[in-house]
């Protein structure tokens, strides 16, 4: 029995001993910011650790994989043997990680985020990565990873003597508790019972961005990044980088401005805007879809401008935020909000906004860490970030967050508080019409079927909608906002007849609305997407929308007005003449209609370049 807990003990001990190793490696970033440090507040400054003890946690469990593996070994191998392997194995890595540790701290000042695989970018050019430090820092930083590899190793030395010397062989029952707690290193990993992995998000905690970066765990911000990094190679090459970019601007350059002083009666409205989770423009009666699902955004797309021929750009929320905030396109089997040290790198509709003069605020009733987002969101500056956190659990439904009736009045209730700051620019994101379709009170349209469940939810946002709008109506800022409702996505639901990714899946509703509005009980047939909201925004309130470079005027009324969307390894590019869309596995067309001929050319160039400013960032 002795021999079974030494070793249970040696590989808690183990597990545990690189866990203290990141929390003082956390300590030693903020000691040598202490200038940074000295700008937090002391329970901020607890948070960084309470917060990324989470990464600590799942870092060290994929450090303690293998020597777990090797105390289950211990049952029948001396416990000579054992010691040698399990130092040998210990002592490099902890060499290299010594040396990233060294390394993210001496770049943070320059790069202002933790080491991610961009210092993979200077391998290849050792020279000029040390030309740019002096031999007194190179001398000193070789000298401070000798030093701190002396100590470290001495540190876990005196453990590893301690708990190794109490093994011995023992009988071959033991193994499968041993092989059960290797097994139970993945809730760790992953970050516990969740059914998201663990990521960046989990850990961003404040409003002050050093206090986020330190509470990242260094190394398993450059593992993760690393997972994502690409072999450089663009698999949508189709043209020379030159004629992509000739081909896209003769179409493009015709599409940038259009004639927009009568859209707004003021010019610095308040702005809102309403992200609504999976509806298909075919659940919207105004749009030609079916008639009794959304009956108050019917009703209200009467009383604002209605966009006939709106798509989303992608398939998920984590594709369609970045679409609408940043103006960017998605990649097929990509997202880059997924992917902080590229996503930091994207303009942001919020920061442009608040160069504008605006307050800014993004509301989410469920959790933010969801693909990253609130990593994302934290890189645009927003004053006031709200998520699921700051609602009752009995309020949630069982998967995604706070019901949307529930999250909607909150969100009034903030607009309607006398602090309010003016002019605001307000988002909200809704989660309830996601699955598995969860919400109180009727189901519309029943429970038989998943369609239905669908539609049910679609009623139940509906009304929230509908609801928000009319309280909105009441505020004292209704005559000065504009009011933006769009979807994040379509949906397969409710079933079309056709090829899967047709442009049905993708078209979605896009309603103005508000006090603001100089001309309302219109509708907009151009066609667009959520890429080119940002720019069309910034450009109405005359900002600098070019830095929404995939972006195009949607009240340009041009017969060359198209859409790009994007789906799992393939793209569909539309216009009021016709259709193609492309499928990348198969590396043939599966829809080609109308006048498909300059969709072809112009949809692959997108794709290939799109793809690059990807791989560039």
């Amino acid at each position: 029995m002795n021999n079974f807990k030494n070793r249970f003990l040696f590989s808690i001990a183990y597990y545990c001993l690189w866990v203290v190793y990141f929390l003082l490696a956390r300590f030693l970033f903020l000691l040598y910011y202490f200038d940074k440090t000295s700008e937090l507040s002391f329970i901020t400054v607890l948070k960084t650790f309470v917060y990324g003890i989470q990464l600590d946690f799942s870092f060290a469990a994929y450090l303690a994989i293998i020597p777990f593996l090797i105390i289950l070994l211990s049952i029948w191998i001396p416990k000579k043997t054992i010691s040698y392997i399990i130092k040998g194995y210990t002592f490099p890595i902890l060499l290299v990680i010594n040396l990233f540790m060294l390394i993210d701290i001496s770049l943070y000042k320059f790069w202002g985020v933790r080491i991610d695989a961009t210092v993979l970018n200077y391998i290849n050019t050792p020279k000029a990565m040390l030309a740019s430090i002096s031999a007194l820092q190179l001398i000193t930083g070789i000298l401070a990873w000798i030093l701190l590899s002396l100590t470290t190793f001495y540190c876990f030395n005196k453990v590893l003597n301690k708990t190794l010397s109490k093994l011995n062989k023992k009988h071959f029952l033991e193994a499968p508790v041993f092989l059960l707690l290797i097994g139970s290193l993945i809730i760790p990993m992953r970050g516990g019972f969740a059914n998201i992995p663990i990521n960046q998000s989990n850990v961003y905690f404040s409003k002050n961005m050093f206090a986020n970066h330190t509470a990242v765990n260094f190394i398993w911000n450059f593992a993760n990044t690393i997972s994502y990094k690409t072999d450089g190679k663009n698999p949508y090459i189709h043209y020379k980088s030159d004629i992509a970019k000739n081909i896209i601007n003769q179409t493009k350059s015709k599409l940038l401005t259009a004639s927009t002083d009568s859209i707004l009666n003021t010019k610095k409205p308040n702005v809102i805007i309403l992200i609504w989770e999976s509806l298909s423009a075919k659940a919207v009666g105004v749009l030609d879809g079916e008639p009794n699902v959304t009956v108050n955004l019917n009703k209200l797309a009467r009383e604002g401008i209605l966009f006939t021929n709106f798509y989303g750009n992608g398939d998920r929320t984590d594709k369609g935020v970045p679409a609408i905030l940043s103006g960017y396109y998605p990649q097929p089997t990509k997202s880059i909000m997924k992917i902080p040290y590229k996503a930091r790198k994207l303009p942001m509709l919020t920061k442009e906004m608040k160069n504008l003069g605006y307050h800014t605020g993004f509301y989410y009733g469920g959790d933010s860490n969801f693909g990253n987002m609130i990593t994302y969101l934290r890189n645009g500056k927003i004053d006031k970030i709200v998520d699921g956190t700051e609602f009752n659990r009995e309020d949630w439904n069982s998967k995604w967050g706070a019901h949307d009736h529930i999250f909607l009045d909150r969100f009034m209730k903030d607009l309607s508080a006398p602090t309010l700051k003016k002019p605001f620019f307000e988002i909200a994101l809704t989660l309830t019409s996601h699955e598995p379709y969860e919400f109180p009170g009727e189901y519309k349209f029943g429970k038989k079927s998943v369609e239905n469940l669908y539609r049910s939810a679609q009623a139940y946002t509906d009304k929230a909608i509908g609801k928000f709008i009319n309280d909105a109506k009441k505020q004292p800022w209704w005559d000065d906002t504009l009011i933006i409702i769009l979807s994040d996505h379509g949906h397969p639901l409710p079933k079309h007849k056709g090829y899967f990714n047709s442009p049905k899946r993708f078209k979605i509703p896009m309603v103005w609305l508000g006090g603001a509005l100089n001309k309302t009980g219109i509708t907009i047939d151009n066609f667009s997407a959520q890429s080119d909201l940002a720019y069309t925004l910034i450009d109405i309130l005359e900002g600098k929308p070019k830095q929404f470079q995939f972006g195009k005027n949607i009240f340009n009324t041009s017969e060359s007005q198209y859409v790009h969307y994007v789906f799992n390894n393939g793209f569909g590019t539309i216009s009021k003449n016709g259709t193609f869309v492309y499928d990348y596995v198969s590396n043939k067309p599966v829809i080609q209609e109308g006048n498909y001929q300059p969709l072809d050319s112009l949809g692959k160039a997108i794709s290939q370049n799109a793809y690059q400013d990807f791989l560039d960032k």
